[in-house]
C-alpha cells in the first residue's frame, strides 16, 4: 500500500486552510509540510495497525497483519484452519440433568454469526452454542495418548 497519495492529500489540505491565513501563513504551511511528512506516515503506520488488531480480535482465530516491505504497508489475511475452531459433536450431548438458565449477551457482529451458523446445521441457537461449548470444553488429546500437535493462535 502506498502511503505516499494519502500523505500528498494531507499537505493539499494543510496548504488550502493555510490559504485563508495569508500569504505568511501559507509560506509557514509549505516550510512545514516538508517536515511533517515522516510524521504523517508515521501516524497512518499506526491507524493501520490500530485497525489490523481490531479486525483480528473479530475474526479470531483469523487473524490480520501489518507488515513493511520497505516503507510501504501490505495487509496479511491468514484465515483460520478448520482445526482452530472447535465444531460441535455430530451426536447430541447427553442429559445431565434438568436446564440451567444463562444470561449470554454477544456483541451484534458474533450474534449474527451465531445465528447463522446454526441455521446452516438446522439447529436452533440454543442446540447450536450447547453443542459448542461441550466440544469446546472436552477432554483434548495429549502427547501422552499420541497427539502431536497443538490447536491455537498466539499473538
Amino acid at each position: 500500500m502506498d502511503l505516499r497519495p494519502f500523505v500528498a492529500d494531507l499537505r493539499q489540505e494543510l496548504l488550502a486552510a493555510a490559504e485563508a491565513g495569508g500569504e505568511d501563513a501559507r509560506a509557514l504551511a509549505e516550510r512545514l509540510t516538508g517536515t511533517l511528512e515522516s510524521a504523517a506516515k508515521l501516524t497512518l503506520l499506526n491507524a493501520l495497525s490500530t485497525a489490523a488488531d481490531e479486525i483480528t480480535r473479530d475474526l479470531a482465530p483469523a487473524s490480520v497483519e501489518v507488515r513493511l516491505r520497505g516503507l510501504d504497508p501490505s495487509f496479511v489475511v491468514t484465515p483460520a484452519s478448520d482445526d482452530a475452531i472447535p465444531t460441535p459433536p455430530p451426536t447430541p450431548v447427553t442429559d445431565d440433568g434438568p436446564a440451567a438458565r444463562i444470561n449470554f449477551r454477544p456483541p451484534e457482529g458474533l450474534k449474527n454469526r451465531i445465528d447463522e451458523a446454526a441455521a446452516q446445521e438446522g439447529l436452533s441457537v440454543n442446540t447450536w452454542l450447547v453443542r459448542v461449548v461441550a466440544a469446546a470444553l472436552a477432554p483434548r488429546p495429549t502427547a501422552a495418548t499420541g497427539a502431536n500437535h497443538h490447536i491455537g493462535w498466539v499473538r
